[in-house]
């Protein structure tokens, strides 16, 4: 007789567990490095002031909180050193958060240190498992992309 299909709850915890166990480890390493004060909610405002930076109150809007909630999340990757205000080229009014050479260089460890660990679980999953997962996942994911409003999301 075959085993009965797991209860439903068990998936979304299971995809939890899988993404925090990654996010622990990725911030075990960091601070390994020497990025000891950053933290998940740092990662995500840093996705979401990207390459060319942004306002408080796009990155409130892209993590799904208020632009004060945003500003305090800036406030401290700033006393970090990670960003910094400038003025907006393209609006006076406009102060723009800009990533600094040193939260450049945690997500560039942060992108290799994810490919060490997805590496890892090629190894434990096969390539194949890990290949199929993840092409399950954008399966059922929606297609506007990966939405970066965790913390606003969860709070």
């Amino acid at each position: 007789m075959a085993d009965a299909d797991p209860p439903g709850f068990e998936l979304p915890l299971l995809l939890f567990a899988g993404f925090r166990s990654l996010i622990d480890e990725l911030h075990a390493e960091l601070a390994a490095r020497g990025h000891t004060e950053v933290r998940p909610v740092h990662g995500f405002a840093m996705q979401a002031i990207g390459p060319y930076g942004a306002s408080a109150t796009d990155i409130g809007r892209r993590l799904g909180v208020s632009k004060q909630a945003a500003g305090k999340t800036v406030d401290r990757l700033a006393a970090l050193g990670y960003v910094e205000r400038a003025d907006d080229p393209s609006d006076a009014r406009r102060k723009l958060i800009r990533l600094t050479p040193h939260g450049l260089d945690m997500l560039t460890q942060s992108a290799e240190i994810f490919d060490r660990l997805r590496a890892r679980w090629v190894t434990t999953l096969g390539a194949e498992g890990v290949a199929q997962l993840e092409s399950s996942l954008r399966t059922v994911v929606p297609a506007a992309g990966f939405p970066v409003d965790v913390p606003g999301w969860f709070g």
